[in-house]
């Protein structure tokens, strides 16, 4: 490997720990709403990086491409299991109260509902890279929006 390659390899290496350390729990969260599963979201999670650091220097914006990866790899998580409905995340010193209830209420939501929601109000998604994301058209996600929203707000006001 030539001094150039090394410096490159270094520089992508420090961006890719740069954003683990500034959006790490941040993107950790979103799957863990998304996937409701903490071990689904730390392990697509972590998977992702994995990948980024092997990709190095191919990543123009590592934030974007890990995002991408980790939610994908949830989504075929979940998929891969016979139930496709999410555990609620249980109450623990981690998460405050409306926390909880805020993971329940996804919980009831349908997965394309559940990932339309949290990628695009949570992370910033636009609506056509969320379809990208979930494997849907940006017609589909405009809807799951609405319904998801909907159904927030009526769990929310009345969370049984």
């Amino acid at each position: 490997m030539s001094v150039d390659a090394k410096v490159r390899s270094t520089d992508a290496q420090q961006r890719i720990e740069r954003v683990f350390r500034e959006s790490g729990a941040r993107l950790e969260r979103a799957l863990l709403l998304y996937a409701g599963s903490r071990e689904v979201a730390r392990d697509a999670l972590a998977e992702a990086f994995v990948q980024a650091l092997h990709r190095g220097d191919e990543l123009r914006t590592p934030e974007r491409w890990v995002t991408k990866v980790a939610f994908r790899l949830a989504a075929a998580e979940l998929k891969r299991q016979a139930s496709l409905v999410a555990e609620a995340p249980s109450a623990s010193y981690e998460l405050p109260e409306p926390a909880v209830d805020l993971g329940n209420a996804l919980a009831k939501l349908s997965p394309k509902q559940r990932g339309s929601l949290v990628l695009h109000h949570y992370l910033g998604y636009g609506v056509s890279e969320v379809a990208r994301l979930i494997g849907s058209t940006s017609a589909a996600v405009t809807v799951h929006l609405v319904r998801a929203r909907r159904r927030m707000r009526e769990l929310m006001e009345d969370p049984r």
